[in-house]
């Protein structure tokens, strides 16, 4: 517990400040895990749901946060195909990055994004399939570790990490995690089998991540929104200062977490039928809205 306080806190030292008012609308999303568009990208089935869901913040103003494990590459070797695959979702991210709206953390899954070499190299630009030629995708984005999010008025600060920070296995030895997801876990996965060492389906792994993140919130008297454990968690105020943004490979939905005029909620995307049964993207806000002024 010691070691992962520490983790949280040399992270939150280093974090860059990002200031937010009343008039600030932001959505926090996490663990999307694009993948390849094979039988394994566990972001497959909700890729419509999620440009929905963007499409609606985009058009809204909203600023996109990503917690991290955006991109599965720990099975994946290359970022290259992921983009090619789900193009429809990074053209919309790309227009969020060019309105100065875009904020990315890096997971445990997709580690190799705090190397900036990385992010030239695979985001710089991408082939659009609209405009049949490569255009500008994520050039010079910084991918960080945390985001310290400040209100401009009262300085209330809200602290967002992706969460694995002090899990041995997938903090201090990711490299040995990623080769078995990557080279035994990932085939086992094709033929029916779990991967174990994923903190989304472990509860007793679950717990424990989430207790050390929730004492280290306790202890800054601070809200910590994490991802990772794919689980969301919205206390009300007195109840807690730990959040948790669930995931984008929920079965039938994704959810996240918006901040809008100084307030909290929970919201899930889901497919819902009208009347005459036509379907639709729809959004639904399942905790909230809760003041952030009321968590002190």
């Amino acid at each position: 517990m010691k070691f992962t306080s520490k983790r949280f806190e040399k992270v939150y030292q280093n974090a860059p400040i990002l200031s937010y008012d009343r008039d600030s609308k932001i959505i926090l999303m996490s663990d999307c895990h694009r993948g390849q568009g094979n039988v394994g990208d566990n972001f497959l089935p909700n890729q419509t749901l999620y440009y929905g869901a963007l499409e609606y913040y985009l058009q809204n103003g909203f600023i996109y946060i990503e917690l991290g494990d955006g991109d599965e590459l720990w099975e994946n070797r290359k970022m290259k195909p992921i983009v090619e695959v789900h193009s429809d979702a990074f053209w919309l991210l790309s227009n969020f990055y060019n309105q100065q709206k875009l904020y990315m953390l890096y997971g445990n899954h997709d580690i190799v994004k705090r190397r900036k070499g990385y992010m030239m190299k695979h985001c710089e630009k991408y082939y659009c399939e609209n405009e049949k030629k490569q255009v500008p995708l994520f050039p010079d984005i910084e991918v960080r570790e945390g985001i310290i999010l400040e209100n401009r008025k009262d300085g209330q600060r809200i602290f967002l990490v992706h969460g694995h920070q002090g899990d041995f296995l997938n903090d201090t030895i990711w490299p040995v995690a990623r080769f078995l997801v990557r080279y035994i876990w990932k085939k086992m996965e094709l033929i029916g089998f779990l991967d174990p060492t994923g903190a989304g389906r472990s509860y007793e792994r679950k717990e424990r991540i989430e207790r050390r993140i929730a004492s280290f919130a306790e202890k800054k008297r601070m809200i910590v929104i994490a991802g990772h454990t794919h689980r969301p968690v919205f206390p009300k105020p007195k109840e807690g200062f730990y959040f948790n943004d669930g995931s984008c490979v929920h079965p039938r939905c994704i959810t996240g977490i918006e901040i809008e005029n100084n307030a909290l909620s929970l919201v899930k995307w889901s497919v819902c039928i009208r009347k005459d049964r036509t379907l639709y993207v729809c959004r639904e806000v399942l905790e909230g809205p809760f003041l952030i002024s009321d968590y002190k």
